[in-house]
C-alpha cells in the first residue's frame, strides 16, 4: 500500500507548467545509470579482473562474444554521455539557482558527481591499455602529496609498491560497487526535490500554474531518452573509437610511458587546473577544490537575490563560467608545453575567482535595482 502511494505521489507531484527542455537532463541521467549497471553487469561476466589477462579478456569480448562489441562500446560512450547530461544538469541548476530553492537536493547532487568521477575513473583503469595503466600511475601519485601519510596511501591504494594486479582487483570491485550507491544517492536526491518540487525559468517554487507531473511530463521525460538513445546508437555503430585515445588500443607496458598522459575529456578541465601549479601539492588542493566549490553554493548564497533571467550580471558571469570550462578542457587535451602552461595559469584563476563573483551576483542585481527604484 504504501509502494503504492509513494508512486501516486510521484506521478502526481505539482510541476510548474513553464519549465523547458532543460529540465529533461534528471531524467535522462537516471536512464543512463541503470543502463550504464546493466550493460556492466553483462561486461563483468566475460572480464576478468588479472593483469595477465584483463587486456586479452576486452578483445575477447570484442571479437568473440556476440554483441560483445555493441555493448562495450554502449557503455563506454555513455559514461561520455552521462557526464554530458551531468554537466548539462549542474549548469542549469546553476543558472536557475536551484541551490537556494532546494539546498540539500544540490549538495546529493554535487556528490553523485563526485562518486561518479570516481567510477568513471576506475572503469577507465580496468581495460588495462597503456592509456589505463599510466592514467593509473599518474592519478594515484597524487595522492603522495598528501603530508606525512602520502605515500602509505598510495601504496595502499596500489596493494603493493606499483600498479599491478592487487590494484586492479581493487578498481574493478570498486567499479562494479559504486554505481549502486550512485543509485542510492540519486533516490535520495529524488526525494530531496520532491520536498519543495521543481523550480521553473523564474526561479522559484510557488508558482501558481501547475500540474500533475504524470502524463505531461513522463512523455516528455521518454522522448528526450529516445533522442539521447538515437545518438548513442549513432555513435556506437559509426563512431564507436570517436573519445578512445588510440595508446588504449596497446597492451598495459610499465616500460615505455606514452608521450602525452591525459584522462577522458569529463576530466580535462579539472587536469588542467592540477598542470597550472608548479606545486604538486597546490594541485592537488586546486584540483579538489575545483570540484568541492560547488558545496559552497547553497551555504554562502543570499536568499534575496535577484533570479539570473532578471539579472545581466549573472547571466555573464555564468556564460563566463561555461567559457572557461570549455577552455579549461581545450588545455588539458594540450601537450605540458609552452604556451598552453602559461594559459593555463590565468585561466584557472579565472575559474575560482568566478565562483564567488556567481554567489554574490543576484544579491548586487537585486540591490541595483532596489536603488534605482527608490
Amino acid at each position: 500500500m504504501r509502494k503504492i502511494q509513494a508512486v501516486d505521489q510521484m506521478l502526481g507531484l505539482p510541476t510548474p507548467v513553464s519549465i523547458s527542455i532543460w529540465w529533461n537532463a534528471g531524467s535522462i541521467l537516471g536512464f543512463l545509470l541503470m543502463f550504464q549497471i546493466v550493460s556492466g553487469l553483462f561486461l563483468s561476466m566475460h572480464y576478468c579482473s588479472d593483469v595477465s589477462a584483463a587486456f586479452n579478456s576486452m578483445v575477447h569480448i570484442m571479437r568473440d562474444v556476440d554483441g560483445g562489441w555493441m555493448i562495450r562500446s554502449m557503455h563506454a560512450n555513455g559514461a561520455s554521455m552521462f557526464f554530458l547530461m551531468i554537466y548539462v544538469h549542474m549548469g542549469r541548476g546553476l543558472y536557475y539557482q536551484s541551490y537556494l530553492t532546494q539546498p540539500r537536493s544540490w549538495m546529493v547532487g554535487v556528490s553523485i558527481f563526485l562518486v561518479s568521477m570516481a567510477t568513471a575513473f576506475l572503469g577507465y583503469v580496468l581495460p588495462w591499455g597503456q592509456m589505463s595503466f599510466w592514467g593509473a600511475t599518474v592519478i594515484t601519485n597524487l595522492l603522495s602529496a598528501v603530508p606525512y601519510f602520502g605515500v602509505d596511501m598510495v601504496q595502499w591504494v596500489w596493494g603493493g609498491f606499483s600498479v599491478g594486479g592487487p590494484t586492479l582487483n581493487r578498481f574493478f570491485s570498486l567499479h562494479f560497487i559504486l554505481p549502486f550507491f550512485i543509485a542510492g544517492l540519486a533516490a535520495l536526491h529524488i526525494i530531496f526535490l520532491h520536498e519543495k518540487g521543481s523550480t521553473n525559468p523564474l526561479g522559484e517554487t510557488n508558482h501558481i500554474s501547475k500540474v500533475s507531473f504524470h502524463p505531461y511530463f513522463t512523455w516528455k521525460d521518454i522522448v528526450g531518452i529516445l533522442v539521447l538513445l538515437i545518438f548513442l546508437c549513432l555513435v556506437v555503430m559509426f563512431f564507436p573509437s570517436l573519445l578512445t585515445d588510440p595508446e588504449n588500443y596497446s597492451i598495459a607496458n610499465p616500460m615505455v610511458t606514452p608521450t602525452h598522459i591525459q584522462p577522458e575529456w569529463y576530466f580535462l578541465f579539472a587536469y588542467a587546473i592540477l598542470r597550472s601549479i608548479p606545486s604538486k601539492l597546490g594541485g592537488v588542493i586546486a584540483l579538489g577544490l575545483s570540484v568541492l566549490a560547488l558545496y559552497v553554493f547553497p551555504v554562502a548564497s543570499i536568499k534575496r537575490s535577484l533570479p539570473t533571467p532578471f539579472s545581466f550580471l549573472s547571466q555573464f558571469l555564468f556564460w563566463c563560467l561555461v567559457s572557461v570550462f570549455f577552455m579549461l578542457t581545450w588545455l588539458g587535451s594540450c601537450p605540458i608545453e609552452e604556451p598552453y602552461l602559461s594559459i593555463s595559469k590565468p585561466v584557472t584563476a579565472i575559474y575560482f575567482l568566478l565562483f564567488p563573483l556567481m554567489i554574490s551576483s543576484g544579491w548586487v542585481s537585486l540591490k541595483i535595482i532596489t536603488h534605482y527604484i527608490k
